[in-house]
């Protein structure tokens, strides 16, 4: 079953078109994530699915439902998680979800029957009536993300949920998710963390640009376009190096600042010539989903 279908979907703010006809569609319990650098147009895609913005054109179904005609009807079924936390400060932690389930038109004898569950979701469980200033920025987070299940949604909306944590606190928001999808829950994550795409997603996009450059498993990706293995050379007289043994030894060589990446199929001989070289330093590594990344939309800085 499809939870979220987008065909040809267009958004243009003057001449810059935003999302430049994009095609794309949740599967039921899948978490299904929509990388880009800053720019790409991920943001605004999550906004037209949802309906908070117009397109220009194409077709949008969330259950069923045209948006964003239909949009109100179909959001009831929907948790959103913004980019950045926008709870209120004037309310204490319980408070916050009370209002929000208010929204949905919820009895408050059934939104305070859930609260005590999504505060211990969220490891909340004691800050109940702690107010929004006292709470570290993870903690913050966590409230976010369970304020946005107060409706038990279908569909939840995440968009860059860890940016701005700490390790321990990014991974206590992966355990939390990959919960949610145990549940049966269908997760849109955009991300600009590699590894969090790679161990949340069942499926991703790489947008560039207002289009989709590419989608399918990250592993699936990885094994499409990038060499198995990596070696990343770095120090003083990475370059000469490069030019004298590294562009002849591996299939492809890119530099970046002060970093030679080799890709290769076989990196034993790299490796071998390397720990022969004083003043260079290496890391032997798989290939990833960043390689894939860079590799589709370039190395240059976004602003």
């Amino acid at each position: 079953m499809q939870h979220l279908r987008v065909s040809q979907l267009r958004k243009s703010y003057g001449d810059h078109e935003v999302v430049a006809g994009i095609d794309l569609e949740l599967r039921s319990g899948e978490c299904f994530g929509l990388l880009g650098p800053n720019g790409a147009g991920k943001t605004t895609t999550l906004r037209l699915c949802l309906g908070l913005t117009d397109p220009d054109g194409g077709k949008i179904t969330m259950f069923g439902l045209p948006v964003p005609q239909k949009a109100r009807e179909a959001r009831q079924r929907v948790g959103v998680v913004p980019q950045a936390d926008n709870l209120d400060p004037d309310f204490t932690v319980c408070e916050n979800l009370l209002v929000y389930g208010r929204y949905f038109g919820l009895a408050e004898s059934e939104i305070r029957h859930r609260i005590p569950g999504l505060l211990e979701f969220a490891g909340l469980a004691m800050r109940g009536d702690a107010r929004i200033q006292t709470l570290s920025g993870g903690m913050k987070r966590r409230l976010t993300l369970a304020r946005a299940l107060i409706n038990d949604p279908d569909l939840i909306f995440l968009d860059e949920p860890t940016t701005g944590l700490d390790p321990q606190a990014r991974h206590l928001i992966w355990e939390r998710l990959r919960n949610l999808m145990n549940q049966g829950k269908t997760l849109f994550l955009t991300t600009h963390f590699m590894d969090e795409a790679e161990r949340l997603c069942h499926r991703l996009a790489i947008m560039d640009r207002g289009r989709i450059v590419t989608c399918g498993a990250p592993r699936e990706l990885i094994a499409r376009y990038i060499e198995p293995q990596v070696v990343e050379v770095f120090g003083d007289g990475a370059e000469r190096w490069a030019e004298d043994f590294g562009r002849r030894a591996s299939e492809r060589c890119e530099k970046t600042g002060e970093t030679i990446f080799c890709y290769t199929h076989d990196a034993d001989p790299i490796v071998h010539h390397l720990d022969g070289q004083n003043g260079l330093r290496y890391l032997h590594r798989p290939a990833n989903l960043e390689d894939v990344f860079l590799k589709l939309t370039g190395r240059e800085l976004r602003d």
